[in-house]
């Protein structure tokens, strides 16, 4: 399978349906830990989930023959750079796609002169811990927005050095 990797904007609606996608992978993955919850607590992490278009970064899609097959972005989130949205369909999994796409958001954080890129993931997804752990991100506390409502994430950061291309 071949892909190519596009920079496209947030509310391209290929984008958009990817993220759709990703949300009822989520919803399969962790409804059934989620399910007694009082509404408040729902409404709580669902607005720290919540990616307001402005505090994107970049966005980017993966494609084949022209249908959407991966999709990440990144974020400001106050001072740090977030790793967000990252889906690959499942006919897509195990081509390197989502670690193509996760170096894409390196790349933009490191010319960004990030100091690391963080994320927040959990337990249902296996196998997105794998890929980040191979890329040598590393576990840290929960950090904000998720501390409240979702105690029991895994975070993860990866420290940048400074760019190969940034001259002394």
């Amino acid at each position: 399978m071949t892909y190519q990797i596009l920079e496209v904007p947030v509310d391209d609606p290929r984008a958009a349906a990817l993220r759709a996608a990703l949300d009822e992978d989520l919803e399969r993955r962790y409804g059934p830990l989620n399910g007694d919850e009082p509404a408040h607590i729902k409404a709580a992490r669902i607005e720290a989930l919540r990616v307001a278009p402005e505090e994107v970064v970049s966005t980017w899609i993966a494609v084949t023959d022209d249908a959407p097959v991966g999709h990440v972005m990144l974020r400001r989130l106050g001072s740090e750079w977030e790793l967000k949205r990252l889906i690959v369909t499942a006919a897509a999994r195990g081509r390197g796609i989502g670690r193509a796409l996760t170096e894409r958001v390196i790349d933009r954080a490191r010319a960004g002169d990030a100091r690391r890129v963080i994320l927040q993931t959990g337990a249902p997804q296996p196998e997105s811990i794998a890929l980040y752990t191979s890329l040598g991100f590393t576990p840290m506390p929960v950090y904000e927005p998720y501390r409240a409502t979702m105690p029991n994430s895994l975070c993860f950061e990866l420290r940048l050095g400074p760019s190969p291309l940034t001259v002394s």
